[in-house]
């Protein structure tokens, strides 16, 4: 079955329900990039005027890992992942819609060919920029991937 961004924003609704209830939504995804969105409302907002950073991360995390279950799925073998570590960094007050874009799909089928060669887990960072509708940067994040075989 191939991912789509319909089939994805269906999985969020199903598997992923608070980020579903805050608007996080998956725009675009392939092999090396990956946009995600959500739009400053009251359910995803913090009490001083703009989006909880918990949300930036469910959005940020999402365009991430989104990639890897795409992966995953591609290369038709059975690997766990998981979120090791993560780095956040705020730089401006998040408010509109925050789109985060990650373009390091490249790291991820480095990590799976190893893996599947080894037998051992491989870890690896991705990137994640959210920027708001003027295209100003508002949140940088570094989430470490975990992959090992099943």
């Amino acid at each position: 079955m191939e991912l789509t961004v319909s089939k994805f924003n269906r999985f969020i609704f199903f598997k992923l329900p608070s980020a579903f209830l805050c608007g996080v939504r998956l725009k675009q995804i392939d092999e090396n990039k990956c946009v995600v969105s959500v739009k400053h409302r009251w359910i995803n907002q913090n009490p001083f005027n703009s989006m909880y950073f918990a949300v930036q991360a469910m959005a940020a995390e999402l365009s991430t890992g989104a990639m890897v279950i795409y992966q995953i799925q591609k290369s038709g073998r059975k690997i766990s992942m998981l979120v090791a570590n993560n780095k956040s960094n705020f730089s401006k007050k998040a408010t509109g819609r925050i789109t985060f874009v990650c373009q390091d799909g490249h790291l991820i089928a480095d990590a799976i060919q190893k893996t599947i060669a080894t037998g051992e887990g491989q870890t690896f960072w991705m990137k994640s920029i959210g920027a708001n509708e003027e295209g100003v940067q508002v949140s940088e994040m570094d989430f470490e991937w975990s992959v090992k075989l099943k």
